[in-house]
């Protein structure tokens, strides 16, 4: 086999690269454990819910894409750092840098692999895709499922609403895995009535 070694460096450099994705922290908190979560570790975990729940997708549905697309989905927050779901306003400007910041980091990589990952991340943005639904709808259900854990960790201490965070997960749970949201809304109203969630300000 003819290894290219600039290639191999090139492809070595991304990797280490993407080792400061686990210096961004978010505002959840894993379980049992007095810090918040990494991106990185977020990704993982995404990715090895879809793996887990592949059986309840459709026959035709690329799993190894929503996949491919959760691993590389906050990639850019290595520029840009971590942006709370809840976050009103400013999304425009902020998804401009990550896609430069995703450009950059993948530009690391040899031509075709580099443009091979920025289009997964572009497609799980455009969300249009069954398979971009789907990653969507775990992306936004992961908090959720660790904030229920946590007895509302993070809505508490950021003063989030029940009503907030039903504004902001319900249409993407639900367009990209009806069943997860059905599952989830139950457990939402019973959270709502133990005082899981904050008050906005």
């Amino acid at each position: 086999m003819n290894i290219d070694q600039d290639q191999l460096h090139r492809t070595v450099r991304f990797i280490l690269e993407l080792d400061k994705l686990k210096g961004v922290t978010r505002k959840v908190k894993p379980l049992m454990l007095d810090r918040y979560e990494n991106s990185a570790e977020h990704s993982w975990q995404i990715a090895m819910m879809a793996m887990s729940l592949s059986s309840y997708c459709d026959a035709d549905m690329d799993i190894s894409k929503v996949i491919a697309m959760l691993l590389v989905h906050d990639i850019g927050e290595i520029d840009t750092g971590d942006t709370m779901a809840f976050v009103e306003g400013g999304w425009e400007e902020r998804k401009a840098q990550e896609l430069a910041a995703v450009k950059r980091i993948f530009g690391l990589l040899p031509k075709e692999v580099g443009e091979e990952f920025v289009g997964y991340w572009e497609e799980f943005e455009f969300g249009e895709s069954k398979e971009s639904l789907f990653a969507n709808a775990l992306d936004r259900a992961m908090p959720v499922l660790l904030n229920l854990e946590n007895n509302g960790q993070s809505w508490k201490e950021n003063n989030i609403s029940y009503e907030r965070v039903i504004k902001r997960i319900e249409s993407q749970i639900n367009d990209g895995f009806p069943l997860l949201w059905e599952y989830l809304e139950a457990r939402l109203d019973d959270a709502r009535e133990k005082g899981f969630f904050g008050k906005d300000d």
